[in-house]
């Protein structure tokens, strides 16, 4: 293999996360975003060590698999990666998937485990619950769009509003806004330069309760192009600012005419909802402000437009307030399953004088199942908003053996009295940072249920457990994402 070289080859498999493996005569190709059984184009674009990778350049025979897909934006959009295939294959994927990084770690271990296979959503489309959507244009110089990056791409935008991962709400809220803003002209936040208005539009929906949270995030600088002049401004808009000198070359007062585009705006969602045209009902409006270079959502200023700045969520009997950043499981649906299954994981803790430590605890959620079994759980969070919500959650939830704590996990358990009978982990997606797995480790519990959203993370740490005398009694794969690359695992754990 040589850089530069096109070929063709038949994907063989995928491997995690989106890698097809595409077999050219001797040798291996990985080519991202392929499907098991296509007939594929590419370009190779690395070698390196014997290893090639490579670039899609055109599928020429649709996999035996595919059967078409009911998104007009797929291929395009760079969210999901098996919609044309059917729901039943995917899974297969996805447990393949998994399975094979786990074979990769625990054929070392002398002790047999149990791989339980995969557990699908019970709903396969519709389902997210929180979307980001960024401002941009499809093409350098394009009308205003709001959506999601294309594929492959760090600039373009997709308008995905045929999007089938979410619900007509947020199709129409990010219909509605799209349009309200490019009829006014107002520009976007261009990530090379790092100039513009416009950068996120932020839409969480509680799928238990139907509230929404819909955060419009925007940089500081003036709305539009410039305002040296009328020249790229919006004269209806401008119109409405009481402070705007209409003589020759005077500028209008940004700071009033940028306040009523984010009054119209506010304006222009709730007639969404006395119209009836929402299924659901708004808790909370809210305007952030972002400066930071990244292209993150992130908040250096909050006003709360409409509402406030949290929404109720409900799931497996339990009352959940979650606020803007707040994690919580992008699936509501799947996450019962997928709580539940850590949940029979867990088993019976022995009696109610055990103290159970969930570690990387988000809202809460899973310290607040295991409650009713413990004589106390205690949970640690690195976002303080998220640990506010957990103990307000508890409260709500009449939870009274639940302590949450905020801080990272590596700090935090040096000075946490109590020690664990049983650990609950379910970190972010890179894992559990390196120096506090040995914290971790140095408890000596007899079992830890481990519940990842990475699989090749999860393998990564399962090492240094077997390491240290764990060994995996057995293993499931939970799809939260539907259509899409990723996948959750959960593991038991017990103590040698």
């Amino acid at each position: 293999m040589k850089k530069g070289q096109v070929c063709e080859g038949i994907v063989e498999r995928v491997d995690f996360p989106n890698k097809g493996v595409v077999k050219v005569g001797e040798d291996t190709v990985i080519v991202k975003n392929s499907l098991p059984g296509q007939k594929v184009k590419l370009s190779v674009n690395k070698v390196r060590k014997g290893k090639a990778e490579g670039r899609l350049l055109e599928v020429l025979e649709k996999s035996p698999l595919e059967t078409g897909h009911p998104c007009s934006h797929f291929g395009l959009c760079g969210g999901c990666c098996y919609l044309s295939l059917p729901y039943e294959e995917q899974l297969a994927v996805k447990s393949a998937q998994v399975k094979k990084l786990l074979d990769s770690v625990l054929n070392r271990q002398e002790e047999p485990w149990q791989w339980e296979g995969i557990k699908g959503s019970p709903k396969e489309y519709e389902y997210r619950n929180k979307m980001e959507f960024s401002f941009g244009d499809e093409y350098m110089g394009g009308p205003l769009a709001l959506g999601m990056h294309k594929r492959g791409s760090f600039y373009d935008i997709v308008s995905v509003e045929d999007c089938k991962i979410v619900d007509a709400d947020y199709r129409l809220i990010l219909k509605t806004v799209r349009e309200f803003f490019a009829e006014r002209n107002v520009t976007f936040f261009h990530r090379l330069r790092h100039e513009g208005y416009l950068r996120h539009l932020l839409v969480r929906k509680a799928s238990g309760t139907g509230e929404i949270l819909v955060a419009l995030v925007t940089t500081s600088q003036n709305p539009w192009a410039s305002c040296d002049t009328y020249t790229g401004i919006d004269m209806q808009a401008c119109a409405k600012a009481d402070t705007m000198d209409r003589t020759a070359d005077a500028a209008p007062d940004v700071e009033a005419v940028e306040q009523d585009l984010i009054n119209d705006f506010l304006k222009t969602l709730l007639t969404l909802q006395e119209n009836g045209s929402l299924q659901g009902r708004f808790a909370g409006i809210l305007h952030i402000i972002n400066d930071s270079i990244a292209d993150v959502v992130k908040s250096d200023r909050t006003d709360i437009l409409y509402g406030c700045e949290t929404f109720e969520e409900e799931l497996l009997g339990l009352k959940f307030e979650i606020s803007t950043f707040s994690f919580f499981q992008t699936n509501s649906y799947s996450a019962a399953v997928l709580y539940e299954t850590a949940r029979e994981y867990v088993g019976d803790l022995g009696g109610k004088d055990k103290t159970v430590f969930d570690l990387y605890s988000g809202t809460g959620t899973i310290a607040q199942l295991m409650a009713p079994a413990a004589g106390k759980v205690i949970g640690v969070e690195i976002v303080a908003e998220a640990v506010e919500a957990a103990k307000e959650n508890a409260a709500k939830n009449g939870l009274d053996n639940c302590e949450f704590i905020a801080g990272d996990v590596l700090k935090v358990l040096d000075d946490v009295e109590e020690k664990p009978d049983m650990i609950i982990l379910d970190p972010p997606r890179d894992g559990i940072h390196p120096k506090a797995l040995p914290k971790i480790i140095a408890y000596g519990v007899d079992h830890i249920v481990y519940i990842s959203c990475k699989p090749t993370s999860l393998v990564r740490d399962l090492e240094v457990f077997l390491e240290s005398g764990y060994v995996v009694e057995k293993a499931v794969a939970v799809d939260q994402f539907p259509w899409t690359a990723n996948v959750e695992t959960v593991c038991l754990l017990s103590k040698r």
